[in-house]
Order: structure tokens, then C-alpha cells, then sequence
């Protein structure tokens, strides 16, 4: 048996849940926050036979999009902040960070 923990940008989080309901997989939903954008994430916990690990991560891998956001760097910390200017950069937001975990006992009640 796994544990697919699968984190997702919150843009994604209704396609996933759709797209695993619809796959006959159960989910655990988690409201999460990213650190490099604090923005919102979803984290899924998802436990699978192992055979059906590919099959969870196919419908991931439909499901996440990655996409271009445009986000304001932050300002120094150290120095002086007269020559900062913060232009906005593109950056890569989006996909999924998926960890696949062995469970060693699992219960019911």
C-alpha cells in the first residue's frame, strides 16, 4: 500500500478532486500555503495499492497544469533600497509536487 501526498495550486484543486472522484479514488483534502508565493495550495492525501499508483498519478499529471504567473520579488533585506526597483518576473507556478509514500499498516474503523 502508498500514500500519495500530491500538493497542487489551488486552480487545480476542483479538476483533481473531479478527476479522482471520477477515477473511483478517495482523497483527503488539506488547505495548505506555499512558501516562495503564499498563495493558496491544496494538499492531497490519497491511499492506493501499489498497483494503482500510475493510475493516481495519470490523472494528477491531467489534472495540474503548470502555468506562467507574473509575481513582484521582495525587497532586500540587507542595504540600502534606494536603487531597488521590484519588477515583476515570470515565473513557472502550477504542476503538482507529488511525494509517494510506503505505508507499512492501515485501518479502517
Amino acid at each position: 500500500m502508498k500514500m500519495i501526498v500530491a500538493i497542487v495550486q489551488d486552480k487545480d484543486s476542483n479538476r483533481l478532486s473531479a478527476g479522482l472522484v471520477k477515477a473511483n479514488f478517495r482523497a483527503t483534502k488539506l488547505a495548505s500555503t506555499g512558501g516562495f508565493l503564499k498563495a493558496g495550495n491544496t494538499t492531497f492525501m490519497i491511499g492506493v495499492d501499489d498497483t494503482q499508483v500510475e493510475s493516481v498519478m495519470s490523472v494528477i499529471r491531467n489534472s495540474c497544469k503548470v502555468r506562467e504567473q507574473l509575481v513582484t520579488p521582495v525587497t532586500p533585506m540587507s542595504g540600502t533600497t534606494d536603487s531597488y526597483l521590484p519588477l515583476p518576473v515570470e515565473v513557472q507556478v502550477g504542476g503538482a509536487t507529488v511525494f509517494v509514500l510506503p505505508v507499512e499498516r492501515f485501518e479502517h474503523f
